[in-house]
């Protein structure tokens, strides 16, 4: 933390700001703290930050309206954030942070971090099912969430669920290049999925959903396989199991096939282990 003007303002922004990138508020030490009535904290922005986030959205979170919640000047924010960006990022780790990880029959783990819910299982299918459960359900919490999950994630809650994860997949086999590939295959099917799901949600109007259902039955000709297959119905397949059947058939795959073959070469997974089993199995 380098020395203040005699301004006031932190010394290495003018009038109390900087042009800030996504991701830098990892990479720079947290200001210390003045004494209030109530401190002002990094805690208590974040918190009011994702409360303004599950209203209002992105766009509808400004460091005006969160001073304002605040009950303090919006120069007084830049104390402990630098600009909107840090706000984002500290607010995306934070939904991270509700992330519940396997402790049972588990053996804790080094975690820099300081979370004792980081724990491995003894099946590293059921570790995974775990946490991309809850990460699923903590977007849906937060629907804004899902379409910053593309920025730098180098928050604490981030990275102790993305080692969580990759050192499940390393337990089934993975390394390497193949390793990076199931990590993005499972983080963009939870991502994808979440967002789909929450842009439904956000209709508010279930009738949206059965109206599309409508016209594709109504076009029978036209999409016979939609309709064979279950397509918008929410009468046949619920979103909950379409999730668990789609992890599943990813993490069906085997790691010895994948080391055993270029790009474009990989034999394709067999229905019938699909079909066969439930999720979870």
């Amino acid at each position: 933390m380098e020395a203040t003007e005699l301004s006031g303002a932190p010394a290495d922004r003018q009038g109390g700001r900087s042009a800030g990138r996504a991701g830098t508020v990892w990479l720079r030490a947290e200001p210390a703290r003045t004494r209030r009535a109530t401190p002002l904290t990094r805690e208590r922005i974040v918190a009011e930050a994702v409360a303004l986030l599950d209203r209002h959205g992105v766009d509808g979170l400004t460091m005006r309206r969160l001073a304002e919640r605040l009950g303090v000047t919006p120069t007084a924010l830049y104390w402990h954030v630098t600009t909107k960006e840090d706000v984002l990022d500290l607010a995306v780790d934070q939904i991270f942070g509700e992330v519940p990880l396997p402790a049972e029959n588990a053996v804790v783990t080094d975690n820099p971090a300081g979370d004792p819910s980081v724990a491995a299982g003894a099946d590293w299918r059921d570790d995974v099912r775990t946490l991309t459960a809850g990460w699923r359900a903590a977007m849906l919490r937060h629907p804004w969430a899902p379409s910053l999950i593309g920025r730098p994630m180098l928050g604490p809650h981030v990275l102790a669920r993305t080692e969580f994860l990759q050192s499940a997949l390393v337990r089934a086999g993975f390394t390497g290049i193949h390793l990076a590939v199931v990590t993005r295959l499972v983080a963009n099917y939870v991502i994808g999925a979440a967002l789909t799901e929450a842009t439904w949600r956000q209709t508010d109007d279930p009738e949206v959903r059965a109206d599309a259902r409508r016209h594709l039955v109504a076009n029978v000709a036209t999409y016979p396989t939609l309709i064979a297959s279950g397509h918008l119905d929410d009468a046949q397949w619920s979103e909950d199991d379409l999730f668990l059947r789609g992890l599943d058939a990813i993490l069906a795959t085997d790691p010895g096939v994948l080391t055993a073959t270029e790009p474009g070469a990989l034999t394709a997974t067999d229905p019938g282990a699909l079909t066969a089993t439930d999720p979870g199995h």
